[in-house]
């Protein structure tokens, strides 16, 4: 009998298993000169953790023009999810105030992160998180941290204070102005399309009407962006656009929120009277503001549209927004989202009048409670879901508004068309 012969294998060397590393930049204001640094950030950690034996490169986590006492850092928080996934061995950072100044905000996530296996290298203090020694030092360094986010906040609020003591805007930026050594100088071409929207008002037009004319002129905003009712509304209602400033309307709660409020009364307000060139005469602003409390007087903003019970029922079957509800005087009507804010250049749907929508859900029996969803197209056709599965489709008339008109209003309408075009071929 043949004897067995037995073979003894070594076991294979283990490979050194490599740390998961990564690094987190961030600069704390936008201008180009912080933005590079952030490129220079970036790109150092990039090549000193590739070219580390035993590092295995996981990526750069950057923010840009983001406070470090606020917690909405979005790469921040992004790298710290990271790391509860498993992800992240070691996370390299240039100093305590680049990844937190607020002291509680910094121990909280350094427990969270050792808690993980999760180490953190402050290069400029040379201190690791998980070292014995470390949370001490942390705590210590960035109470400094902290003290000194007050202190320049503090410093900041004198200069600002004394700048609206001496009636001088604080950096604000205004359409229609530029700023130059605190004092506003009017931009003529966005001037021109201030005073076109004022006069558009006056005429007739409402902020959504004033939005999608500015939009089909082929007019943008200072950042590029189209017209909407709430920049329109903006514009309609600045005190500052007829030379004169109240300034401190708002203020910062503290420095670590750095949350902007509404000044009610806390803290004094200054108003400064022909501060800089007028793009609105006074009258012609205080018309303006008469005029939209007499167009919110009329609209019935009635307390049941909040609680309507169609209400977050009614979606649009071009872009999927809900369809918002709206009461005049002369009737009660749904709209989409989208299109109340962008016009035919967001959205195609139609409006529906209320009245003929409750009429088309009592001609096919169903119940309001009953109705998980209605559909609205703009080929003037509707679908219904009920909550059991059900589904019913039926149509619906288009109705301007000018069907409510009595000969009058058209009129006068007329009339108030007729004056707007002859002022602009005045200019």
């Amino acid at each position: 009998m043949q004897e067995k012969m037995i073979t003894k294998i070594d076991a294979l060397p283990q490979l050194e298993k490599k740390l998961k590393v990564c690094a987190y930049a961030r600069v704390s204001s936008g201008k180009d000169a912080m933005l590079h640094s952030l490129s220079a950030q970036v790109s150092y950690y990039n090549n000193l953790i590739q070219k580390t034996d035993g590092w295995e490169f996981v990526g750069i986590y950057a923010d840009e023009a983001i406070s470090g006492t606020k917690d909405t850092r979005e790469e921040f928080n992004r790298m710290v999810e990271d790391a509860r996934a498993g992800k992240i061995d070691l996370i390299i950072t240039k100093a305590i105030s680049r990844f937190a100044r607020n002291t509680a905000t910094l121990l909280s996530t350094i427990r969270e992160l050792t808690s993980l296996g999760v180490d953190v290298l402050f290069e400029e203090q040379n201190i690791h998180s998980m070292s014995s020694e470390g949370e001490m030092i942390l705590t210590l360094l960035a109470s400094v941290a902290q003290e000194e986010a007050r202190s320049t906040s503090e410093n900041m609020k004198w200069r600002i204070k004394h700048n609206f003591e001496e009636g001088l805007p604080w950096g604000a930026l205004l359409y229609g102005y530029k700023v130059i050594d605190f004092k506003y100088y009017i931009v003529e071409e966005e001037a021109k399309i201030i005073r076109l929207i004022y006069q558009l008002f006056l005429d007739g037009l409402g902020k959504e009407g004033i939005a999608r004319k500015l939009n089909e002129m082929g007019y943008k905003t200072r950042i590029g962006a189209n017209w909407s009712d709430t920049s329109v509304r903006q514009i309609l209602t600045n005190y500052d656009y007829t030379g004169n400033l109240i300034l401190q309307k708002t203020y910062r709660i503290d420095y670590i929120s750095k949350k902007s409020v509404v000044n009610h009364g806390e803290l004094p307000k200054y108003h400064v009277e022909e501060s800089h060139d007028a793009i609105i005469d006074l009258e012609t602003w205080n018309k303006v503001q008469e005029e939209m409390k007499r167009r919110r007087e009329r609209i019935k903003w009635k307390k049941d549209r909040v609680d309507s019970p169609l209400k977050g029922k009614i979606k649009c079957g071009c872009c999927g927004k809900n369809y918002l509800r709206k009461a005049y005087a002369y009737r009660t009507f749904w709209v989409c989202a989208t299109y109340a804010r962008k016009g035919k250049d967001g959205c195609s749907s139609k409006r529906i009048d209320e009245g003929e929508l409750f009429k088309i859900i009592e001609e096919l029996k169903i119940k309001i409670d009953s109705i998980r969803e209605i559909i609205i197209n703009n080929d003037m056709t509707l679908y219904i879901l009920n909550k059991d599965g059900t589904k019913f489709t039926a149509n619906w008339n288009v109705h301007s508004r000018k069907d409510s008109w009595t000969d009058e209003m058209k009129e006068k309408a007329k009339q108030r068309e007729l004056e707007r075009q002859a002022k602009l071929w005045q200019e």
